[in-house]
């Protein structure tokens, strides 16, 4: 049986097939400028050179068309028919409060993505999209709906709430959602592993640090608190996020320049962040490059984002009391060692003390790996993320009937012998490269 996971923003749609019966990923890809024209499909097969074609895909359901015939093409396909399709898993960013888990996809779950895909403007509605577009073209086959903010659902109201006018939360659901849900779930389960502690009764901190980055405090193996808000753009410095800020800022600049509400949304989504502090950049590459040439506005951005994850790391594990590990992880927190480096910096009153060797060597996405010193009180891990296969997981226990609630259901990642075939793979060819990697692999204890 194959289970198909999708991702669909608004110009794009991505994929990952998965035979469940091998464990072992056959194809991943996205079809890029979806609605913009010029579209393409990537698509890579394992084992076989990565492929790019045109196809124009003036809607999400031409994406999920093509991505359906490019899977079943006899020369770059890797399935014979669509009845090997098991399930179908979806992403969505923003669940609300209605969804404390992952759900099929069915009327009424489709119903409630549409109630609350105000909170979430950016995302949802091309979410909503992506699985309408697939139930058209897959009407046969189970959907399932994964959703960011279902795991943080366990914070409590102290967390979550704001101190605005209570009525706004009763009204009109006003309140911290939190994302990067199915990332900090994986983490988590991963991280008490590497532990050898149970997951409930694991406290963590747990860095997500990509384009967008948010950190989760889990305590006793569930989300206790978490940076982004009611959107992804409260908390961290981000790519073009802005993160915390005061709130009465905006309406201060509206009245000195005339922008509009929606101005100003798209600004603090879109032009703020890195890219509003450089003015060029808003990847950590480019900006490392500019600091070394000595742009002064590329170290005041760096600066400025390892100085808003100290403080929430400081933050958390005041409300936490006992930190059992700091995890990294995402595009930056697994490979951009230089951040790693300023963000680590000066951590030692708190019991965090990295190994500046062991922190540039980690740059891997085939191993999870430690760069803590011995004495450090709280170990730092370097866990890769793997959202796509939580997503694969759920959808497959949601079409057979044992899924629950993560306090209720064990994932095949939280055993000791659990083993990423692909990882594994890739991670032998690098060790042949650089073997020295093995002094830092982190291993369960």
């Amino acid at each position: 049986m194959v289970i198909l996971t999708l991702n669909c923003g608004s110009s794009s749609a991505k994929y990952q097939v998965y035979d469940w019966e091998a464990r072992d990923i056959l194809a991943v890809g996205i079809v890029e400028k979806v609605t913009l024209g010029g579209s393409f499909i990537t698509h890579k097969v394992k084992g076989r050179e990565e492929i790019t074609f045109n196809q124009d895909c003036p809607t999400h359901t031409d994406a999920v068309d093509l991505i359906i015939k490019t899977l079943t093409d006899k020369e770059h396909g890797v399935i014979n028919d669509m009845g090997m399709i098991g399930a179908v898993g979806h992403r969505v960013l923003h669940g609300g409060d209605k969804f404390t888990k992952s759900v099929i996809v069915d009327d009424a779950a489709m119903a409630a993505f549409n109630e609350v895909k105000d909170l979430g403007p950016l995302h949802n509605p091309a979410n909503i999209m992506g699985i309408q577009a697939a139930r058209k073209v897959l009407p046969a086959i189970p959907h399932c709906a994964i959703m960011d903010t279902a795991w943080h659902q366990t914070m409590p109201p102290e967390s979550f709430l704001y101190a605005v006018p209570y009525e706004w939360y009763e009204k009109y659901g006003v309140r911290r959602y939190g994302f990067h849900g199915t990332s900090f779930l994986y983490t988590a389960k991963r991280a008490a592993v590497l532990l050898g502690k149970d997951p409930f009764t694991t406290n963590l901190i747990i860095c997500h640090l990509g384009n967008g980055s948010s950190i989760n405090a889990v305590k006793d193996g569930c989300s206790f608190d978490t940076s982004m808000g009611i959107t992804p753009l409260e908390g961290l410095v981000m790519g073009t996020r802005s993160g915390d800020a005061d709130m009465a800022m905006p309406f201060y600049v509206m009245r000195k320049t005339g922008m509009s509400a929606a101005e100003m949304e798209n600004a603090l989504n879109k032009k703020s962040g890195l890219l509003g502090v450089t003015g060029k950049y808003a990847d950590r590459r480019d900006i490392q490059k500019a600091k070394l040439e000595g742009d002064k506005r590329a170290l005041l951005a760096q600066n400025m984002e390892a100085h808003r994850v100290k403080k929430y790391i400081g933050a958390y594990q005041a409300v936490l009391g006992r930190v059992d590990a700091l995890v990294l992880t995402a595009g930056v927190g697994e490979f951009a060692w230089f951040m790693r480096e300023k963000i680590l910096e000066g951590l030692e009153g708190i019991g965090i003390v990295f190994d500046p060797r062991k922190n540039e060597m980690s740059h891997t996405r085939n191993t999870e790996t430690i760069i803590s010193k011995g004495e450090s009180r709280i170990p730092i891990y370097i866990i890769p993320t793997d959202e796509e296969l939580v997503m694969t997981e759920d959808a497959y226990a949601l079409m057979s009937g044992t899924y629950r609630i993560h306090t209720e259901f064990t994932y095949s990642f939280q055993s000791k012998d659990y083993v990423n075939k692909g990882r594994a793979a890739g991670l032998s060819e690098e060790l042949a490269r650089h073997p020295e990697l093995k002094e830092i692999i982190a291993l369960p204890r």
